[in-house]
């Protein structure tokens, strides 16, 4: 394992389910979706490295659904098997909104947190007058 890797693991980048409600959720937030397709569309907003496992998706998917924060019917029409279309329903779009709320507020905690650190690295490793 590198350095890197072992950084990043303690630091808890690795939890890979963190925001995957809200990945959905954004997902759904752009028009009806079915599964296969958010699989593939929420790796763009950055939280997960390559594609979510299918079954992990599923289940946060069913679990919105008996949240009441996307519903979901099946749809036959066209070439193909019946695929399942999830649709954000109104609470659900108001949970996306709390989560973007606190998306915002973790980025000014992250913010000044980055800044604290850089002033202190920055005065212990500027070199002393002689």
């Amino acid at each position: 394992m590198s350095e890197r890797t072992k950084r990043e693991s303690r630091s808890g980048q690795g939890r890979r389910e963190r925001y995957v409600q809200p990945s959905l959720l954004m997902g759904l937030f752009r028009g009806p979706s079915y599964g296969y397709e958010l699989i593939k569309s929420i790796q763009e907003f950055g939280f997960m490295k390559g594609q979510a496992p299918p079954g992990m998706i599923y289940r946060h998917l069913r679990q919105l659904e008996e949240n009441g924060l996307v519903s979901s019917s099946w749809e036959t029409e066209g070439v193909g098997p019946a695929k399942r279309v999830y649709r954000l329903t109104p609470e659900g779009e108001e949970v996306l909104a709390a989560w973007v709320d606190h998306m915002e507020k973790q980025v000014e905690n992250l913010t000044s947190f980055i800044k604290h650190f850089r002033s202190v690295h920055k005065a212990r490793t500027k070199p002393s007058a002689s």
